[in-house]
């Protein structure tokens, strides 16, 4: 494949599904060589396979990206295998229910390791790469991180609040090193943020609140990601909001 990324290298997280995948199809049609990061290996595999039978060059490396020594594995690994990296998108995340009082800790720290930690391990693995030739960092949030809605999702607000001021504080540090930081803040987006959710009423009500009518889909989400790393290098968007079309207060 060839594009305005032709010659790019791309790790995306989460890829195995959702705004993840999709990012990296995108990314990968936009002419980068890409590298996929999650769990599931034999999903990676897929994408891959069909990634390259499209003319594109792909790298599949399973890890869970909320241990630190595997998430800076994968990075090096890329890096590696591609001899440099351009770009670093981290699209793995999760919801849970929870609220303060009488709340599963156990439940707020996983949801943090994954919407939170997980991109500061892979940034911090990728930032001595990105220095080299100047890159782009993206961290995928959610509306939910500029306005928390109710009690019920408190752990996935919190740590998208706290992505966004990692994403400021990150990209004052590494801008002058030719490293452009953005963070997109997707509304409602049809992917399978709900599965993984124990409460069988909240998980019916976010599949439907997800999938319901003038949703976005995740490919929409990842022409946003492609358009912000393809832009001129002296252009940052370092926040970007994309709501669905249709009512944002339901949406």
């Amino acid at each position: 494949m060839s594009g305005i990324l032709t010659g790019k290298t791309a790790l995306v997280t989460g890829a195995s599904s959702g705004i993840g995948r999709s990012a990296a199809v995108a990314l990968a049609e936009a002419g980068a060589r890409v590298a996929l990061v999650a769990r599931r290996a034999d999903r990676l595999a897929d994408l891959a396979a069909k990634i390259e039978a499209g003319g594109g060059q792909a790298l599949a490396r399973a890890a869970d990206v909320t241990d630190e020594a595997a998430a800076s594995r994968a990075v090096q690994d890329a890096i590696g295998h591609f001899g440099g990296l351009d770009i670093l998108v981290n699209a793995a995340g999760m919801t849970q229910v929870g609220k303060v009082e009488n709340g599963d800790t156990g439940d707020w720290r996983h949801v943090f390791e994954l919407n939170f930690w997980a991109a500061f391990y892979t940034a911090r693995a990728a930032i001595p790469a990105l220095k080299t030739g100047g890159g782009d960092i993206v961290n995928v949030s959610s509306t939910a991180g500029r306005r928390a809605v109710g009690a019920t999702f408190g752990p996935y607000a919190a740590s998208k609040f706290a992505l966004t001021a990692f994403n400021e504080s990150l990209r004052a540090e590494v801008t002058l090193a030719g490293i452009r930081v953005c963070i997109i803040e997707p509304g409602a987006t049809a992917t399978e943020i709900h599965e993984h959710i124990k409460d069988d009423r909240v998980r019916e009500f976010t599949r439907n609140h997800v999938e319901k009518e003038g949703a976005m889909q995740p490919e929409d989400v990842a022409a946003a990601i492609v358009f912000a790393v393809s832009l001129p290098p002296r252009v940052n968007i370092s926040q970007l909001v994309i709501r669905p079309s249709v009512d944002a207060r339901v949406l």
